[in-house]
């Protein structure tokens, strides 16, 4: 597998970072996921707006743009003869002084790899755990997709191996949070619900994209703060994730739900499944151009 490393495409195994790098050192990185479908990175512009607004929070002096990033996308494709792909982007702090470093990183690392995924199909269902282990409060003022996943590794470990199943956190006031590597929304009453981003939740670029979509067709989406209960009163339940899309929930605390067959989850997949190889941000569902 080839990777791009500043600037340059080279063997995974010949890839290498400074034991210097403060990524390393001090976990001063962030990084987005994403997919590419059939030669589409969808939601491209959403990440990016992400990434770059994660980098000034940790003062790391680059900013990405979506001509730039696309000339790396597809030069990584075509190294590894991909058209369907799951994109990890990392940026790391780069080098430095043993230290806490208080000025700018002005040479920060960067790494993006590609791996190989089938074609987007259908939904795949999920059940759910709710962890013992809380959620973590955020670094700073909002959660950061960084290096900091210690919380997220002690909760799979809790949740266990299974593929099918997602660990749900709450968070230390025992409000409802988001999963290991998901967000959480529930319907109930023609009402979408989801834990608001002050609960200390990553706000997931699918997360917002789904809020988005449902709000363009008319439903109502409420964001909040939840106890468990309220979840378990629903109707469905579904997960989101850059990667695994809209995932429905078939049980949660002991109660069954429809999974895939709820009426709800298989109208915004439908949604959803229309415009992955078309879309570069959420905007463009209100009509906004993005060019």
């Amino acid at each position: 597998m080839k990777i791009y490393m500043n600037g340059r495409f080279v063997d995974k195994d010949e890839a290498a970072i400074s034991p210097f790098d403060h990524g390393f050192l001090y976990g001063l990185g962030v990084f987005e996921t994403f997919r590419i479908y059939n030669d589409h990175p969808f939601l491209l512009d959403d990440h990016l707006e992400r990434l770059n607004a994660s980098l000034r929070i940790l003062d790391i002096g680059v900013e990405f743009q979506r001509k730039e990033v696309l000339k790396i996308l597809n030069g990584l494709l075509a190294e590894n003869s991909l058209r369907d792909a799951y994109i990890r982007f990392n940026v790391s702090a780069g080098n430095g002084e043993i230290g806490l470093q208080t000025e700018s990183y002005k040479e920060p690392n960067v790494i993006v790899f590609a791996k190989p995924l089938p074609q987007a199909s259908g939904m795949n269902e999920k059940q759910t755990v709710l962890l013992e282990l809380r959620r973590n409060t955020p670094e700073g003022s909002v959660r950061l997709k960084s290096h900091h996943y210690l919380n997220n590794v002690l909760a799979k470990r809790e949740a266990g191996p299974a593929m099918d199943t997602e660990g749900i956190f709450l968070n230390d006031e025992g409000f409802l949070a988001e999963g290991i590597v998901s967000n959480l929304f529930w319907y109930r009453e023609g009402i979408l619900f989801t834990p608001a981003v002050e609960t200390g939740i990553l706000d997931g670029v699918t997360r917002r994209f789904v809020i988005e979509m449902a709000r363009t067709a008319g439903i109502e989406v409420r964001e909040g703060f939840y106890k468990k209960e309220e979840a378990e009163a629903a109707g469905e339940m579904f997960l989101t994730n850059s990667i695994q899309e809209i995932v429905p929930v078939t049980s949660f605390s002991g109660k069954s739900f429809p999974g895939k067959s709820g009426e709800m989850v298989r109208s915004l997949f439908g949604r959803y499944e229309a415009q992955r190889e078309s879309l570069w941000s959420r905007i463009q569902l209100d009509g906004g151009l993005a060019k």
